[in-house]
């Protein structure tokens, strides 16, 4: 299909010649060759015809000089890629020289005069229409002057009636060419609004489509979490389910290991209520948000060892200042803080878990480290991603580290985890903080 639209593609593109930046050089080329051509006819009028008979040599040879002059000059200085003169001062020359000629070669009965629409057309199509039929009056009005003055042998009322006639027809070009521009002009302001609606239309659809993939998407996401979610739910019910029938039949006594396994199904189905419930904290609460309120270091320490279920044998803890109250919602902070020791606490083993506090500027830093396996380089960045699980976690609902992902950014703060020396991971916070 790719190949086939390609095809198309190279069959629609259009040649060099063809472009838009090509039609302007082509026309002003064809209109440079049209001058010249008009140039090179005055001597060929004055040599084909009587014109130049009852002209003075001493008049006529250097007005057809300027003329071949002016329109070479004007073909040299486009082939050389000069800038073009002035708009008023190619009319003003335009006009000057073909009145001039008119003059020197029969006055209002001149073949030159075929010259004179030519001028106004070009006029026309560089000024406004009505600036366009002021110059095409002005024009009649002088060639009609040159030819009372120019043309002896026929009675004044017949000249004047000649130059009346090409008045009128100068005027007659002028708004002709006057309509033509407006024609074009509205069909090229139709064409670029079309070309805008079609645009801005085809914009609507394209951010109507992505909007419907990221809606899909998140649809999806979210059902593929309520999934997991069941899963992991489901598990732990089937299995206490099964023991509590055991115990209330009485067929057998009821085994210690049983006892160990329900309050394990238990702190299980607890850790996921903490999840859902995070889940709904950092995607925005329906009971809004939780005020601003102190709390002291120290206390948060404490609370956090207990929350994550650790024994006074495992705790290590550094507080600096040791009396330093921070101003923050303290609902996010803990649970960030007892979901992070209480992963760090699950893969310790035995080994005690450090929490480290400390106020920098406004800023609070916290540091869990542990003594656990630890994780390879390239799966530190992988861990915070939703359902993502590793090691004994593996095939769990993988939102724990997640959650806690989406509660620090929710402060504004910023998580990281590295290896630590002699084994372990060892998680970052850094958190803005007002402080009391």
């Amino acid at each position: 299909m790719s190949d086939r639209r390609s095809g198309e593609h190279r069959r629609r593109a259009p040649r060099p010649d063809d472009g838009d930046a090509a039609w302007p050089r082509r026309d002003d080329f064809t209109a440079l060759s049209i001058r010249v051509g008009v140039v090179l006819s005055l001597p060929a009028l004055i040599l084909t015809t009587d014109a130049g008979d009852q002209a003075d040599p001493r008049v006529l040879v250097p007005v057809v000089a300027v003329t071949l002059l002016y329109g070479f000059a004007m073909l040299s200085a486009r082939l050389a890629g000069l800038s073009d003169p002035p708009a008023w001062l190619v009319t003003a020359a335009d006009t000057l020289l073909s009145l001039i000629v008119c003059a020197v070669t029969g006055g209002a009965y001149s073949l030159f005069i075929a010259v004179l629409p030519l001028v106004v057309i070009a006029a026309s199509l560089r000024e406004e229409p009505r600036r366009s039929v002021g110059f095409a009056l002005g024009l009649g009005i002088a060639f009609t002057v040159i030819g009372l003055l120019a043309t002896p042998l026929t009675a004044p009322p017949e000249r004047f009636f000649v130059g009346l006639w090409w008045t009128f027809y100068l005027l007659a070009t002028a708004g002709l060419v006057g309509v033509f521009t407006r024609r074009l002009h509205q069909g090229y302001e139709a064409a670029a609004e079309s070309r805008a609606e079609a645009i801005a239309e085809r914009a609507a659809l394209v951010e109507e489509r992505d909007l419907r993939a990221r809606l899909l998407e998140s649809q999806q996401a979210r059902l593929d979490g309520l999934r997991v979610i069941l899963h992991e739910f489901r598990t732990p019910v089937v299995s206490m389910s099964a023991l509590v029938r055991d115990a209330a039949s009485g067929e057998r006594p009821v085994q210690p290991a049983a006892f160990a396994l329900l309050s394990a199904h238990a702190r299980h189905l607890e850790d996921m209520l903490d999840g859902l419930a995070d889940v709904a904290l950092a995607e925005g609460s329906p009971i809004g948000r939780v005020r601003d309120r102190q709390i002291r270091l120290a206390e948060l320490v404490e609370s956090v060892f207990d929350g994550a279920g650790l024994g006074p044998e495992r705790r290590l803890c550094t507080v600096r200042p040791p009396d330093a109250t921070a101003i923050c919602e303290p609902q996010r902070l803990r649970r960030i803080l007892v979901n992070l020791t209480e992963n760090a606490g699950r893969v310790s083993g035995a080994a005690p878990v450090e929490l480290w506090l400390v106020r920098d500027k406004d800023n609070l830093v916290a540091e869990i480290r542990d003594r656990g396996p630890g994780l390879p380089p390239d799966q530190l960045g992988l861990v915070t991603r939703k359902y993502t699980s590793f090691g004994e976690r593996r095939g769990t609902s993988g939102l724990g580290l997640w959650i806690v992902e989406q509660l620090t950014s929710a402060m504004d703060g910023r998580l990281t985890l590295e290896q630590r020396r002699g084994g372990g991971l060892v998680a970052r916070l850094v958190l803005p903080m007002r402080w009391a």
